[in-house]
């Protein structure tokens, strides 16, 4: 069993209004309380002191095989999604210049790098945790599970329409599972490179991540069977965890 995350440490693994609007908060200066030994979470910290940081995977770089490679893997975090938090934080460096200088000729272009690189360091923090080793649970939980039946007539139906919209993302993007506050519902959402195509308000639970980047060393241009693979990595306690923590908010 893992360690429930408080609803204030779920929250912080949201996004910026401003960078992802599928996201519920952006993470801010501290870190989140570390797991407990064995609990398999460890400190979730994306940000420290204001400056953002590459927080590190919640498992072993081969921990994921034989369905995602550690060569694949370990080039992901390390070069992909350090590079998103290297551009988010230069971006906000360059912005901090322009507001002292006044000038906001680079505005619209600074602006598309801050949602841009914004997004893809909050995805990909959430992406990690939303996979979990082979060997790991595989069933989805209670609570999440009615949630699915409620949202989408049943859990097998949910999962089919998460595969089918994640396969059809054009070019590339995410699929997103995210809860809807509104209507208190479930939704499966696409989302055009990192910040496209989303529903304001709705808080991403679980993510899929379908840049070749993610997948091309191990499944060349197959995404279907990396999107497969991938449902199979799914972990369900986690969206279940994010999913509670959106309702007590």
């Amino acid at each position: 069993m893992t360690q429930a995350f408080t609803r204030r440490e779920a929250l912080r693994l949201g996004g910026a209004a401003t960078a992802l609007s599928l996201a519920g908060k952006l993470p801010l200066a501290g870190t989140t309380a570390a797991a407990q030994p064995g609990a398999g979470w460890p400190d979730l910290e994306a940000c420290r002191n204001g400056r953002y940081v590459l927080p590190p995977l919640p498992y072993a770089y081969d921990a994921l095989a034989p369905l995602c490679e550690e060569r694949m893997l370990r080039i992901h975090h390390d070069k992909h999604h350090a590079g998103y938090v290297k551009g988010l934080n230069a971006t906000l460096g360059a912005l901090a210049v322009a507001r002292d200088g006044g000038d906001w000729g680079r505005i619209k272009a600074l602006s598309r790098n801050l949602a841009f690189h914004g997004s893809g360091h909050i995805l990909h923090t959430l992406f990690w945790h939303s996979m979990r080793p082979a060997r790991a649970e595989t069933e989805v939980p209670r609570l999440l599970a009615k949630a699915m039946v409620g949202s989408f007539g049943s859990v097998a139906k949910a999962k089919a329409q998460f595969v089918a919209a994640t396969n059809a993302v054009e070019g590339s993007g995410w699929g997103v599972l995210a809860y809807e506050p509104l209507a208190e519902k479930l939704l499966v959402c696409q989302a055009e490179k990192h910040q496209n195509l989303t529903v304001w308000g709705a808080t991403p639970i679980l993510v899929c991540d379908v840049w070749e980047h993610a997948y091309y060393l191990q499944y060349q241009n197959r995404r279907s069977q990396w999107v497969e693979a991938f449902i199979n990595l799914a972990n369900w306690q986690f969206a279940e965890q994010r999913l509670a923590a959106c309702r007590q908010g």
